[in-house]
């Protein structure tokens, strides 16, 4: 057994290369056996294997630096820098993150749970390198997914004009969470029919290192040759274009080939890219053949919920919607499955819009749509609706563009952690002016935000809705911008969203005031507080410049003198079960109890 608890960069170079296509298959079945217990991103990680096992064989960490783009690929070099007695503990309270972490490990040279950004680090990180006189190599390992997103074209061109030890890695795996989609994903798929002039370029190399070159000009017309061959059959390369040095389509599972490729672009002391070509999923089939499925599974002993989430109760409205009005397009960023749009492309496909990783151009794209006097949905993570705040000011909310904004996994999100949960999007929203924002607390309420954001009003508008399923069946059939939950006490709780169903227990002790319609703020939300001595604003949204912050300031302008608690998420929340992370923010049932009874 070549894999053992003490696996390391060190031993695995150690090794000779059929030793370490034995471990591959071990890693795979080790992978297999610690994801499907704990939950996390099986199908990447199996489809890159070899990779991560040719990269530390080659480079050495942590003088030299690998940036992974998205980290949710990280897990096998995780393995194989020391944590491998820890992996168990993945993505699980106080345990190992799902990404890497440079405060988690010294082999972890930059944060990577969003898509895009390897090429950006990896350029700062060799340019830093380079001005304190030390030429190891900076790797950025990034699929062809991250490069439908505008950063990683924005890092590439700045990096090809430099002179720095980077080596960028494409890993090709045709598929991001949605199947990749744009010119760039067909480029690659030209580039990779190209074998001919790969394997005329080795019969080329083989002949002429038979033949005796005898001075300069044989060299250097060897070398025009090959530019015109390539030029030839190839046609023109984009990396090399933009100053790269270009090695492959490589097959991301041959070991020998990847240890060979990856040591010549070390050698080059310049920018290269290494174009390989893997299978999501490799070496478990049921990944292999739905990797889609396999990209993230929940852990084992998470029970199974058999009621609709917010996302599919989302797509199957939004589909009802559109099917009466033919204005109604959905959009999506490599994100269809996850936000419940696969009924909509699959229904309305003249009007579903997939445009890759690429946030920014969404949200733009969605008001030129407006323009046209259609009503776009852009579906959008909250997490990922945080790179578009230029956009949403400057395209949309100057000239009013009337566009919906479906904020899924709004609020925390479980065991992806700080990079993914979904608190500041209602700071972000609620700077940008004439923005409204739904929030609804359950499956039927979400249906009627949908149609209010729709129909009722102009300009931006989000409904924003956590991940997962209702926790209640909250306010009947009738949409209502707020309602008050009265049984004559003195002390009011203010909440929206899903917590509500937690506030609702409490109606012992308080009247219950939820917001459904939780900006602008309305005047009645004002004039209902101002009756109460005591109001405890319970948000599971960031606590500064959140919406409970703003009703107070309102009612102090408006004299309110009595005592106020705000409860709200403050700053980055480590990874845990979403039942944890409402626990620790006192957001949960017995959390708002205690604060209200002040035990």
């Amino acid at each position: 057994m070549l894999l053992n608890k003490n696996i390391s960069a060190d031993y695995i170079k150690s090794l000779s290369l059929d030793q370490q296509r034995q471990l591959c298959a071990q890693i795979r079945r080790f992978l297999v056996h610690t994801v499907t217990e704990t939950g996390g991103h099986l199908a990447s990680n199996l489809g890159v294997v070899e990779l991560t096992v040719a990269l530390h064989t080659v480079f050495t960490t942590p003088q030299d630096k690998i940036i992974f783009d998205v980290g949710h690929q990280a897990y096998v070099h995780k393995l194989i820098t020391g944590r491998a007695k820890r992996m168990n503990t993945l993505r699980c309270e106080n345990g190992l993150s799902g990404f890497p972490r440079s405060d988690e490990s010294e082999h972890d040279a930059f944060l990577g749970g969003h898509s895009g950004i390897s090429i950006s680090a990896a350029l700062g990180i060799a340019e830093g390198m380079k001005l304190d006189g030390d030429d190891h190599s900076v790797v950025a390992v990034i699929g062809d997914g991250a490069f439908t997103g505008g950063e990683a074209y924005e890092g590439i061109n700045n990096a090809g004009k430099t002179d720095c030890n980077l080596v960028v890695v494409l890993n090709e795996n045709e598929m991001s969470i949605s199947k990749n989609t744009g010119a760039f994903a067909l480029y690659l798929a030209q580039i990779r029919s190209s074998q001919k002039y790969y394997r005329t370029k080795k019969s080329v190399e083989s002949i002429l290192e038979k033949t005796p070159v005898v001075g300069k000009s044989i060299g250097k017309a060897a070398q025009r040759t090959k530019k015109l061959l390539r030029e030839a059959l190839y046609n023109s390369n984009l990396f090399e274009n933009l100053g790269f040095k270009y090695l492959g389509p490589i097959d991301g599972h041959d070991l020998e080939e990847l240890t060979e490729a990856l040591s010549v672009a070390k050698m080059m002391k310049r920018p290269c890219l290494v174009h390989v070509y893997t299978k999501k999923g490799k070496g478990y089939l049921p990944a292999e053949n739905n990797s889609g499925e396999y990209h993230g599974i929940m852990p084992k002993n998470r029970p199974v919920s058999t009621e609709e989430t917010f996302s599919e109760t989302f797509g199957h409205e939004l589909c009802r919607l559109a099917e009466k009005d033919e204005r109604i397009c959905a959009v999506t960023a490599a994100m269809k499955y996850g936000t419940g749009l696969q009924y909509f492309s699959k229904e309305f496909p003249e009007r579903f819009f997939d445009v890759g990783i690429a946030e920014q151009h969404a949200v733009t794209f969605c008001a030129g749509l407006a323009a046209q006097n259609k009503l776009p949905v852009f579906a959008v993570y909250s997490s990922f609706l945080q790179r578009c705040y230029d956009q949403l000011i400057h395209d949309c909310a100057i000239e009013k563009r009337h566009i919906v904004l479906a904020v899924d996994r709004a609020g925390f999100v479980g065991e992806d952690g700080e990079t993914h949960h979904g608190v500041f999007d209602v700071p972000m929203l609620t700077s940008v002016p004439e923005v409204t924002i739904y929030s609804p607390s359950d499956n039927n309420e979400l249906k009627l935000c949908l149609d209010k954001a729709l129909y009722d009003t102009d300009g931006i508008a989000a409904v924003r809705y956590p991940r997962g399923c209702r926790l209640y069946d909250g306010g009947g059939c009738d949409y209502a911008d707020h309602r008050l939950f009265s049984s004559g006490k003195d002390k009011l709780i203010f909440t929206y969203g899903r917590i509500t169903a937690n506030a609702l227990d409490l109606r012992e002790y308080c009247d219950i005031l939820q917001a459904v319609k939780i900006f602008p703020i309305e005047q009645e939300i004002i004039n209902i507080c101002m009756r109460y001595p005591e109001i405890f604003f319970f948000e599971e949204s960031e606590k500064s410049s959140g919406i409970s912050e703003k009703i107070v300031s309102m009612l102090l302008m408006n004299g309110y003198s009595g005592r106020i608690v705000i409860t709200a998420a403050q700053g980055f929340m480590p990874q845990a079960e979403v039942s944890r992370q409402l626990e620790k923010t006192s957001l949960d049932t017995e959390g708002m109890r205690k604060i209200v009874t002040g035990e």
